[in-house]
């Protein structure tokens, strides 16, 4: 069997930078690192994650708290990127990952039990209710952890930029000449939140008169409540010119009822969406969306969940802000 000590001969390293690169750690050259695991591929070297585990009495094992609040569990293509890009980031520094939930072998536990149980050296909290009392009690425990899109004091965050994203949807379709611009939201998080707040922020600075019956609420990621929701702009003395909607697959309800009623998209009412997914790209016309980094988010949560269980001591817990991009489709209509 391919030994550590094995590839630092063959490289002509030192064991220790060998470990490093095969760790994932920051302190060596990247084309250190690569010639290194380019050695260990080829060598056939497998990691002996049992042996490490009894050496350094860790486990090595991170867990994801992903209570979806919408049951759509990897259906929805923005977590499962987001998912996707944290457990291979998770992988790639020699970590395994665990879901946690409220039970523990038929038995209720909370969060925090679960992963005291499953010897858990950090936990990522991707989707849950941050207001329920056994996420709080996790949240500020001494396990490690890094939260997404939701902030609390004196922990790390991994946060979309959702007031800017959504901002940055009112100044373009501003920008098209839309003056009557509606927005339907999703269920009251911190998400919807910043995202309201940029919404009026942006109305704001333009000087947009704001009718009070433009604002609704649906369920996120749900095209019933959404088209529910449109039916009620639809059907409003002075309808919106355009319409922005809470993420791209509730959008699919809003273009339902929007060509239910006889309009058409963009010539009679235009739409925007939000998330960036494929499913927006795919279409007719291309909807017009703010993408969110699903993968830089997975990525970095990783990473920062990692270092600060790595380095305790130095890694200070941070909310760290990823942006995102406008993607531009055809669902917009440029006013005269």
């Amino acid at each position: 069997m391919v030994s550590i000590k094995d590839i630092a001969q063959s490289c002509g390293v030192s064991v220790a930078t060998v470990s490093k690169a095969l760790n994932g750690h920051q302190d060596i050259g990247e084309a250190t690192r690569e010639r290194i695991l380019a050695a260990a591929k080829e060598m056939g070297y497998t990691a002996n994650f049992a042996a490490r585990a009894l050496k350094t009495n860790r486990t090595y094992n991170l867990g994801i708290l992903f209570a979806d609040l919408q049951n759509s569990g990897f259906m929805h293509e923005y977590f499962a990127m987001t998912l996707n890009s944290f457990r291979f980031e998770a992988e790639r520094c020699g970590y395994d990952i665990t879901f946690i939930s409220s039970d523990v072998g038929h038995q209720h536990a909370s969060y925090l039990q679960h992963a005291l149980y499953r010897q858990l050296e950090g936990v990522a909290i991707i989707c849950a209710d941050f207001l329920d009392p056994t996420v709080q009690e996790l949240v500020y425990s001494q396990v490690p952890v890094v939260t997404l899109d939701h902030a609390f004091n004196n922990r790390m965050a991994v946060l979309s930029d959702n007031r800017d994203g959504i901002e940055a949807l009112v100044r373009y379709v501003y920008g098209m000449g839309h003056r009557r611009i509606a927005y339907i939201h999703g269920n009251q998080t911190a998400v919807t939140e910043s995202r309201l707040n940029g919404f009026y922020r942006a109305c704001e600075a333009l000087g947009i008169a704001l009718p009070e019956n433009f604002v609704l609420s649906c369920e996120y990621h749900d095209p019933v409540s959404c088209h529910a929701a449109t039916q009620r702009l639809l059907a409003l003395p002075e309808r919106p010119s355009c319409i922005l909607f809470s993420d791209d697959y509730a959008a699919i309800g809003g273009i339902n009822a929007i060509r239910e009623a006889g309009l058409r998209i963009p010539e009679d009412i235009s739409i925007a969406g939000y998330d960036g997914i494929h499913l927006a790209r795919t279409l007719s016309p291309v909807l017009t969306t703010w993408q969110q980094p699903a993968e830089a988010l997975g990525r970095t949560a990783a990473a920062k969940l990692i270092d600060r269980i790595e380095h305790p001591r130095t890694a200070l817990p941070e909310h760290v802000l990823i942006h995102g991009a406008l993607l531009e489709g055809g669902s917009v209509r440029r006013l005269a």
